[in-house]
């Protein structure tokens, strides 16, 4: 289904990144395979590397080239979509898959913690997506698939500043799905659960949260690679602007802020009609302040 697409993918030297790549190649995309081979928390060298992916697919009978060019810094980011359309004449899809994780409770986060967090993960997906452009809009048609995370798009404690930057990201990619649809280009999100690197991080301190995490240990980074692919290829050309979270061989489709209740007085509101009407008309349909865990209770199917 991908024969002669050209694909970029970030974070691709482990987990989530490194399957995706593995399985484009295998569907007869020509791969750019890019990781700046750093820990999970991007402050030293990891033993993983692009190289070594790329010699994997090549093993296989792929096509891929290695890149190691950050993304959070634009300049940087045009380098990654530069070095496909050099090595392969075009550019078909990004997947935005690079990641860092800092997490710490709300109160003892640094500044730099949520600065880091937020460059790799919303302004990565903003260099590299904005870099790619250009290109799309030449050949008439692209896609841009944007990792996101149920810790965003639901909740998750001790990650204000991944939440924050992920949700950014659902935004960001509705917005370049309604900009861009004028040049056939679609631009959606995922939301996965599987075990990886970003995932070790969850804490297990509670019974609850320790069974949470052991069902994330049986999905392996390779069941959400079929869903890339498909957002990858010609097929998915209708389809924009989703979030979907899949989970082992579950995928959802997963709703978007609308209004879900309302209420009204002709005469106006005050300070106090909103204290004794207005919140207690709309009471009832306030979201609960739950966490994916807890949304997702069920085992994976």
């Amino acid at each position: 289904m991908l024969e002669g697409k050209v694909v970029v993918v970030t974070g691709a030297a482990n987990g989530i990144g490194r399957a995706a790549a593995v399985a484009l190649a295998a569907q007869g995309a020509r791969v750019v395979v890019n990781d700046l081979n750093v820990s999970l928390d991007g402050t030293s060298a990891s033993q993983s590397t692009a190289a070594q992916v790329v010699e994997e697919i090549r093993a296989a009978g792929g096509e891929a080239i290695a890149n190691g060019d950050s993304v959070a810094e634009y300049a940087s980011a045009q380098r990654i979509i530069e070095a496909a359309a050099d090595a392969y004449g075009r550019v078909d899809a990004v997947v935005n898959n690079a990641g860092i994780v800092r997490d710490k409770m709300f109160h003892k986060l640094t500044p730099e913690d949520f600065d880091a967090v937020v460059k790799v993960h919303l302004y990565g997906c903003f260099n590299l997506s904005h870099a790619a452009a250009r290109h799309f809009r030449e050949q008439g048609g692209g896609s841009l698939i944007n990792m996101t995370s149920n810790s965003a798009v639901i909740g998750n404690r001790g990650q204000a500043n991944y939440c924050a930057a992920k949700l950014g990201v659902v935004g960001l990619s509705k917005a370049m799905a309604l900009d861009m649809a004028a040049f056939n280009v679609r631009s959606n999100c995922i939301a996965p659960l599987a075990w990886s690197r970003m995932t070790e991080t969850i804490p297990a301190k509670t019974e609850e949260q320790a069974r949470h995490v052991e069902k994330i240990r049986r999905m392996g980074p390779e069941t959400i690679a079929p869903l890339i692919c498909y957002l990858a290829s010609d097929a998915s050309a209708d389809v924009s602007g989703q979030v979907f979270a899949i989970r082992l061989n579950e995928i959802f489709l997963m709703s978007q802020s609308r209004p879900v209740r309302s209420v009204h007085r002709s005469d106006g509101w005050t300070t106090e009609s909103i204290a004794g009407h207005g919140m207690a008309a709309l009471r009832a349909s306030f979201m609960p302040l739950d966490t994916s865990a807890q949304v997702f209770a069920w085992d994976p199917v």
